[in-house]
């Protein structure tokens, strides 16, 4: 007898969760590999979801979320400048990621096809394909900066593109699309009437230029659907809370199928996410942390013969080009897992055009972020010397 559906057959383990698994049965292990803040989340907030467990917010909220939450959303940062209407155009979710699969779940038909960066976070690729569509890469390189280029977008559009998503700071290359390049995108979105899903989980860190938001530009706050959460800009990863922001059209169903999925955000989470949003500057904090680590990795980069990178412009990876060990992306990262107890996500990870580079995620402590580099070195002097 035939049980799991044929969606939950085609359903497997992502490489970086196998990395994981295998660090965890060793010892000393310096992890580079979770895109994830180390860090706690601030007091404050801690002591804002408190105050409302005492004060009886135990309860479920409407399946949009609290209106003092989606209000709070709509006066915060980029979507700020929105204007999004908290009433009818937010929806709070279960995480980013959430807000992701309930978009997708009500856009997606089978074989519409989404048109997705290459390297790119592969969860949206499970994503499409687990609601019956077809994720189509969008190779982006090195020697552009692993920014998406509106011209190869073009070139893998065809009469079943539905939409492009685009993810700016970049999982996992650190790439911030510029405002030049967001025009064209968002011209031939509008040509080829598309929408955008713009995952923008780490527009609040940037190390160069704010990053621009595509819904803002013009004849885009239509056609785009906001995707974020306060995971990474105040350390709320386990908080699972997100939401998405778009179209009143779009949003209206998302609800209902949250009501099916979900029910809810929780609620406790919900209180805290409103003083978060409302104290801009406990993110702030965690932006000077991540800038001074940033600084760090590439210093400890620069001192490695053999390996070169594009400077991370914002998030907080870098993904260094590891071709001149004449191994693949998988076999150097588990080689240095084995041999130096480090963890590093292969680039082929996130797709075709990742293979050759590997992700580093300065999500760890100062001391453990020089420790693991000087592993690092040691480990590629020794392939070098073996390949001499």
């Amino acid at each position: 007898m035939v049980v799991l559906s044929k969606r939950a057959r085609n359903l497997h383990q992502g490489a970086i969760r196998a990395m994981f698994d295998k660090a965890a049965t060793m010892d000393r292990v310096i992890s580079m590999g979770i895109g994830e803040p180390d860090m706690a989340t601030p007091m404050p907030i801690c002591e804002a979801a408190a105050m409302a467990l005492r004060n009886g917010q135990t309860h479920y909220t409407p399946n949009a979320g609290t209106l003092e939450c989606r209000q709070a959303v709509s006066e915060w940062g980029n979507i700020k400048e929105l204007h999004f209407d908290s009433r009818s155009e937010i929806i709070i979710t279960p995480g980013g990621m959430g807000a992701l699969s309930l978009l997708l779940s009500v856009i997606v038909e089978e074989g519409v096809e989404i048109l997705i960066q290459d390297p790119q976070w592969l969860n949206y690729a499970s994503q499409v394909r687990f609601f019956g569509g077809v994720p189509v890469p969008v190779p982006t390189s090195a020697e552009k900066g692993f920014v998406i280029q509106a011209a190869d977008i073009e070139q893998k559009i065809t009469e079943k593109t539905k939409a492009i998503m685009l993810n700016s700071p970049n999982n996992p290359t650190g790439a911030v699309i510029p405002e030049k390049e967001l025009r064209k995108i968002a011209e031939v979105a509008i040509r080829h009437d598309l929408l955008v899903i713009s995952d923008e989980v780490y527009n609040t860190l940037y190390y160069t230029e704010k990053p621009v938001s595509i819904s803002a530009l013009p004849g885009m706050k239509d056609r785009t659907i906001v995707i974020n959460s306060l995971s990474k800009a105040f350390a709320m990863t386990g908080w699972r809370l997100g939401f998405a922001a778009g179209p009143a059209e779009i949003i209206s169903k998302m609800v209902p199928a949250q009501e099916n999925i979900s029910a809810c955000a929780n609620s406790i989470a919900q209180a805290a996410a409103v003083y978060a949003l409302h104290h801009p500057e406990l993110s702030e904090t965690l932006h000077t942390v991540f800038q001074q680590r940033r600084r760090i990795v590439m210093e400890g980069l620069d001192a490695i013969p053999g390996i070169s990178y594009c400077e991370p412009d914002g998030a907080f990876y870098v993904f260094p080009n590891i071709k001149s060990f004449r191994m693949t992306s998988y076999e150097f990262c588990n080689r240095l897992l084995e041999e130096e107890h480090v963890v590093c996500i292969p680039g082929s990870a996130f797709g075709q055009a990742g293979e050759g580079y590997m992700r580093m995620a300065y999500t760890c402590s100062e001391d453990e972020l020089v420790e693991g580099l000087q592993r690092i070195k040691r480990f590629c002097e020794a392939i070098r010397g073996n390949q001499a």
